[in-house]
């Protein structure tokens, strides 16, 4: 630490994320507070980090970089420049962003669907005519009579009617969730997929005739259609990287395998933190404000010198979470094939990410890696790395299944559903993450109990999609951070415009990342 940063404010960061270097970096740049991240990991990035493994990178869960924010755009540009270019040579700055096209489709009765559900023949045709007429009867009904939004299921079929609910949307979100939707909010649908609907899906048909296919910012359109977006050349984690090398070079501290243990509080204002490096050292640092992307019920447990309420406490430890495990695969070849117009590398299919609606199999995505930036993959033209997703809870059967064995079953679901052949597979790897996706059910529904006390706590600033349970994307996760600096620089006392970050009706992606 430099004499001139033992002279200035001290703000500590909990969690290496999205939005804890973020708000490390706007810091940096627009106040004199000295910023120090603690991470608990070797990572950076968080969720958004890329895993390597022998040359070949994994995007976990995949990152389309998309804003309808233009500060947010902005900001990434100016860490790595957008390449106009799909497809730059080796050669080119290693330090970009590629434009790339969106391809995400169902896989459902061993066919393909575009995602969101297109008005077209194809559609229709793989639907079979049962199955068309039940839906357009369904979609009617639900124009007809509106169900009251007591759940997700319900805001489903207000928006696609019943048959097209029970088609693409139950079994795959109960996958996600491990819950049927009729159990889980309609709040979850409001903030991940609010304006996405069939009407929706009719008013994106008539405004691409229209619309400019060089402008990747398309503000116009539902989120949920966009067609173009961002993406750093090595995956995500390229940029955090980047990031964070940037809070070093001005003399921001960085401390990966170090966690936040306890917070300590004096008089409603939190006054040091102390931390534990993966050796088992403990060590106290004193601070004017904490900035915290930790999970809520972890940040609750660790909170020292102030009484918590006892409802406080229960709902915090009681908040629940879904975990996330990914399979990677390489394997020379698909037993798919590109049937689309879309031009790929030795027709291969042009999807970034398959949602598989297959009620057989356990699997609820595939994401083909070199989709996403052929520099993720080792050997792009003559293999495909493939991620294979799988939602559960820590601890659950799937959780605790031994790696190799873990492995097998999804070389076996892929076989199972005709996508690939046992014999094509060349390597394969597996990565778990803990606390992937805050869920909305249970004492979610209490989550207010929990945010009025931590905002009495006047210089705690709760950001990203863990440290608010709130299932955001990357974009409103930086934002938060965004919004906690403003409020800092300019001594604002109120967190409601941090909370509300990603309420505004007009916005949102759907992703399950």
């Amino acid at each position: 630490m430099t004499e001139k940063s033992k002279s200035r404010k001290t703000a500590i960061i909990a969690g290496a994320g999205p939005a804890g270097l973020t708000a490390a970096l706007e810091l940096l740049r627009t106040t004199d507070i000295h910023p120090v991240v603690y991470e608990s990991t070797d990572d950076i990035g968080g969720i958004s980090k890329t895993v390597c493994y022998k040359g070949n990178r994994m995007d976990i869960g995949g990152h389309r970089f998309f804003s309808k924010d233009d500060t947010i755009m902005q900001w990434w540009a100016k860490m790595m420049p957008v390449q106009n270019t799909p497809l730059p040579s080796r050669s080119d700055e290693e330090r970009i962003m590629l434009v790339r096209r969106r391809v995400s489709r169902i896989f459902y009765l061993r066919k393909f669907f575009e995602y969101p559900i297109a008005l077209k023949p194809e559609t229709f045709r793989n639907m079979g005519l049962r199955r068309t007429i039940q839906a357009g009867a369904g979609y009617l009904q639900s124009l007809l009579f509106k169900r009251k939004e007591l759940s997700l299921e319900d805001f489903y079929i207000n928006r696609f009617g019943k048959p097209l609910y029970k088609m693409f949307f139950e079994d795959y979100t109960e996958k996600v969730w491990g819950i049927h939707p009729s159990a889980l909010g309609a709040d979850w649908g409001s903030q991940r997929v609010k304006g996405l609907s069939l009407a929706a899906v009719l008013k994106d048909i008539v405004s691409k005739r229209f619309a400019s296919s060089k402008d990747i910012r398309q503000k116009q359109i539902e989120t949920s259609l966009i067609e173009q977006f961002i993406y750093p050349k090595y995956g995500p984690g390229q940029l955090w990287e980047i990031v964070a090398r940037e809070i070093v070079d001005l003399s921001g501290e960085l401390h990966k395998k170090h966690e936040v243990i306890e917070v300590n509080v004096e008089s409603m204002r939190v006054v040091s933190v102390t931390v534990r490096s993966d050796s088992g050292e403990t060590e106290a640092r004193s601070c004017d404000c904490f900035i915290s992307s930790m999970p809520l019920k972890d940040l609750v447990a660790s909170l020292r010198g102030t009484e918590i309420p006892e409802d406080v406490k229960q709902v915090a430890q009681a908040l629940p979470y879904r975990d996330f495990i990914t399979v990677g695969l390489l394997v020379n070849k698909l037993k798919i094939r590109n049937r689309t117009k879309i031009e790929t590398c030795k027709n291969r299919i042009p999807d970034t990410w398959i949602y598989i609606q297959e009620r057989d199999v356990k699997i609820g995505r595939m994401q083909i890696f070199n989709n996403w930036s052929p520099y993720l993959v080792a050997d792009n033209e003559n293999t495909m790395w493939i991620g294979l997703e799988y939602f559960c809870t820590e601890g659950d059967e799937m959780w605790k299944m031994q790696k190799d064995d873990f492995i097998k079953m999804a070389i076996s679901e892929l076989v199972k559903i005709d996508i690939l052949e046992e014999k094509d597979v060349l390597d394969a790897t597996q990565i778990k993450v803990r606390k992937a996706y805050p869920s909305y059910f249970g004492s979610y529904y209490q989550l207010d109990t929990v945010k009025l006390f931590l905002d009495k706590i006047e210089n705690l600033y709760c950001v990203g999609r863990n440290g608010q349970h709130r299932y955001n994307n990357m974009d409103h996760s930086m934002m938060t951070a965004m919004v906690a600096v403003n409020n800092i620089r300019n001594d604002v006392k109120t967190k409601d415009n941090i909370w509300s970050v990603n309420t505004e009706e007009e916005y949102h992606e759907t992703k399950n990342k």
